[in-house]
């Protein structure tokens, strides 16, 4: 048996191993957060609801091939569905996560019939202009989500009628974190199934599968509609644990920080969202309490450099390296 052979298997041996590492990874996180004070807490539970919505865009971008700059769509849905839910009909958090779900999965049920049928820049153009027509409307139906001033004033009811969200934030960092593992398991599943194996050869050669047979549009559209439900429950999260939504929350700006968030942590590998989700959030914080005037060129340099010297991310960095170890 050669180098190259010993080396393949190696890889092989890690990708295999991969999501165990990561789930691990998840369980250490978790423990660890819990020692520290309230702050930290606030910071860990906005770390796992932007990990649940990079996994999001990295199910339709990384497996799909599906290329979106207004993802912050769905994740804008949820809040605003979770938190007029509790407002109007219950408290009750589980369900108003569905709800959520449900709420994200719809728009992008619909949106899907325009947006893949496109391509390239096109597809671009077209999911931001989706997030933009539903920052709009958000705006101008005060009467609904109050507009500039976000929608507040509602309640959210203990955790399965036992466990109270307190002001230190122990219970929404632990239900967040749970719905984490949960999304990520199912992810993870998916994307091992035929849906998801079919999602990658249309991915890497659209043309090929149509000649097999697949019928492409409705493969991607599933995807789609599931990443777009996903990230309507990390927008649902959000509205449960913070007690109010915003325009931010449907803003370019989200769209685009989950874009810099998979290019540090890697598309097409789930690990990688929950990598570069960590690295974002941290590399934010501590660079504004430095410099809360310049924190953004902080950020910036560390996106330059990974992009030239990781162009696949932290999660393909480490694969490359686990390679390159194994040839010596």
């Amino acid at each position: 048996m050669n180098k190259q052979s010993d080396a393949n298997l190696v890889v092989g041996a890690f990708r295999r191993q991969r999501y165990n590492l990561a789930d691990a990874a998840l369980v250490v996180a978790a423990a660890l957060t819990l020692l520290f004070g309230e702050y930290y807490l606030a910071l860990a539970a906005f770390v796992v609801i932007m990990a649940i919505f990079a996994l999001s865009l990295d199910l339709a971008q990384g497996y799909g091939g599906v290329e979106s700059l207004g993802h912050a769509a769905f994740f804008g849905v949820g809040a605003y569905a979770a938190g007029l839910y509790s407002l109007h009909f219950s408290p009750e958090p589980i369900s108003g996560l569905l709800v959520a779900a449900i709420a994200a999965g719809v728009v992008g049920l619909l949106s899907g019939f325009a947006v893949l049928r496109t391509q390239g820049l096109t597809q671009l153009m077209l999911t931001l202009a989706v997030a933009t027509l539903l920052y709009e409307l958000a705006n101008v139906a005060k009467g609904i989500t109050n507009g500039d001033d976000g929608l507040t004033g509602y309640d959210v009811a203990p955790l399965l009628g036992m466990f109270q969200f307190d002001i230190y934030g122990y219970t929404g960092f632990v239900y967040a974190f749970v719905v984490l593992v949960l999304v990520y398991a199912l992810l993870k599943k998916l994307v091992n199934s035929s849906i998801g194996q079919t999602a990658q050869g249309i991915r890497e050669n659209q043309t090929r599968m149509r000649m097999l047979g697949v019928s492409v549009e409705k493969r991607l559209w599933v995807l789609y509609t599931i990443s777009a439900a996903v990230a309507g429950i990390a927008g649902g999260l959000s509205a449960q644990i913070n007690r109010i939504v915003g325009l931010d929350s449907l803003a370019f700006t989200l769209s685009a920080n989950v874009v810099v968030m998979l290019a540090l942590g890697g598309t097409g590998r789930l690990y990688g969202a929950l990598f570069g989700a960590i690295l974002f959030v941290v590399l934010s914080d501590r660079a504004a309490a430095i410099d809360p005037t310049n924190w953004l060129a902080v950020l910036g340099v560390v996106l330059i450099l990974i992009v030239r010297y990781a162009p696949d991310g932290l999660a393909g960095f480490v694969a490359r390296m686990v390679a390159k170890r194994s040839e010596k």
